[in-house]
């Protein structure tokens, strides 16, 4: 049995530790992280200065940069870095009948909770025949990043591409890494297929975001990049932006679980590992005034985790990045959670809808046990594409407004125009702006 998985730290120390935010990219060096990065570059440097290596040479020699990296990096070298129509169709039919209804039904609850998302254009009509207003536009191509490196995620494909279609973008592709023997997972060609994405590029890490950003001969570049990925494919994201927009930089994913005398240790535990079970990155905390559910959380966590696939990253995480946090209070647990702004707060308390409105940062809110996050992952409706690494201080979950631009319409009709032309006028000249003022004037004395 392994023990001491989860340690348990007062709220003054868990201030100093695993509730203190740090930049994007400055994560902590973990043994597995170091000894990828030497493994591929031949020395330990910044995960920041091997995606820069990594973007550089995609941008300078394209496709084969991409290739030439992918085999350093994975093991394998690229023949085709497009998945054929035929190999995705046998993919969708190939899989088990019900598994192939599951990916329906989460992407027709995801599309109609989408839906349901106000995104329209409008105009506001003056009696001068003027008008001003906003017309929303959606993206013309936008790319969906899908994770497959330690595990598969076509349930991240269905919230990326299923919210862009639904927001009218005209054209989603797909890129996903091959794994180490050539393919990648039916299920997630099938998700491709389900979602009605154009094209599935079989390309990941840094070098598929650059490819996404720079263009390829075979892969024009596009409007705005989507989707999770590890910290590489984050730190790539950062580095792109600007040549083409982001939904953020999410970093390893982040469970907060705020839980009282009422919760079941059971429920409680298998929710922090199914966290924790993403990579060794990953954050699953417990915020608690329980001693006892503290104990029996840890003693729980113990026990089943001795039956699942992938321990050996779990057991890594929750040291690391995770931990049993004793406050005095419930209040005081709800301020230790704005404080840390997480990407997932699940209430495991008695009247958790109580204590919504307290609720200034999160992600998502999952309120008691039949609210689990793990729902949240795959067929709740809401994208679970949310801000990690505090930004739910600031940012939205991935939604249909992601996916459109808004235009202002300045349709100024002639009496309102001379109304609100001296202040400009005055403010121009208050600038320094001489040319502008002029504009203005020049107007004015007609």
């Amino acid at each position: 049995m392994l023990n001491n998985l989860l340690n348990i730290y007062t709220s003054t120390e868990a201030r100093k530790t695993i509730l203190r935010r740090l930049p994007v990219g400055d994560v902590k060096m973990t043994p597995s992280l170091a000894k990828g990065i030497e493994r591929v570059f031949g020395e330990v440097i910044s995960p920041e200065d091997a995606v820069k290596r990594i973007l550089a040479d995609v941008r300078r020699y394209g496709e084969q940069a991409v290739i030439d990296w992918t085999e350093k990096i994975d093991g394998l070298r690229l023949t085709n870095l497009v998945v054929s129509e035929a190999e995705i169709e046998t993919a969708y039919h190939d899989i088990p009948p019900d598994l192939r209804q599951a990916l329906h039904f989460a992407a027709d609850r995801i599309r109609a909770f989408h839906r349901r998302q106000p995104s329209q254009s409008w105009l506001d009509w003056r009696p001068d025949g003027g008008a001003l207003g906003q017309i929303i536009r959606p993206l013309e191509r936008v790319a969906v990043y899908a994770p497959g490196g330690t595990a598969i995620y076509p349930s991240t494909l269905l919230m990326g591409a299923v919210t862009a279609r639904g927001a009218g973008v005209e054209q989603v592709i797909v890129t996903t890494p091959y794994n180490r023997q050539g393919k990648i997972s039916a299920v997630l060609l099938a998700a491709a297929k389900v979602a009605e994405v154009d094209a599935v590029y079989g390309i990941g890490g840094a070098q598929a975001i650059g490819a996404m950003a720079f263009g390829l001969e075979s892969l024009p570049k596009v409007d705005k990049i989507v989707g999770p990925g590890n910290i590489f494919v984050t730190l790539a994201k950062r580095q792109v932006y600007g040549l083409v927009d982001i939904d953020g930089l999410p970093g390893p994913t982040e469970t907060l679980i705020i839980a009282d005398d009422t919760a079941k240790a059971t429920l409680v535990a298998a929710d922090l590992l199914a966290q924790a079970e993403h990579d060794t990155l990953a954050s699953a905390i417990l915020i608690t005034p329980s001693q006892r559910l503290a104990e029996m959380v840890q003693q729980e966590v113990a026990h089943q985790i001795e039956t699942l696939s992938r321990a050996e990253i779990i057991a890594e995480s929750l040291p690391n990045q995770g931990g049993i946090v004793i406050c005095a209070n419930l209040a005081e647990a709800i301020e230790l959670n704005n404080l840390y702004a997480p990407e997932h707060l699940c209430l495991h308390i008695e009247n958790p809808w109580a204590w919504v409105g307290k609720v200034k940062n999160a992600g998502g809110i999952f309120l008691g046990e039949h609210a689990y996050e793990v729902l949240g992952d795959y067929t709740a409706g809401p994208t679970h594409v949310m801000p990690t690494m505090g930004t739910a201080r600031f940012a939205s979950p991935l939604s249909v407004r992601d996916f459109t631009k808004i235009i202002s319409v300045f349709g100024l009709g002639e009496s309102e125009s001379a109304t609100i032309s001296a202040a400009a006028e005055l403010l121009a000249k208050a600038e320094g702006l001489d040319a502008h003022a002029n504009a203005v004037s020049i107007r004015r004395q007609k």
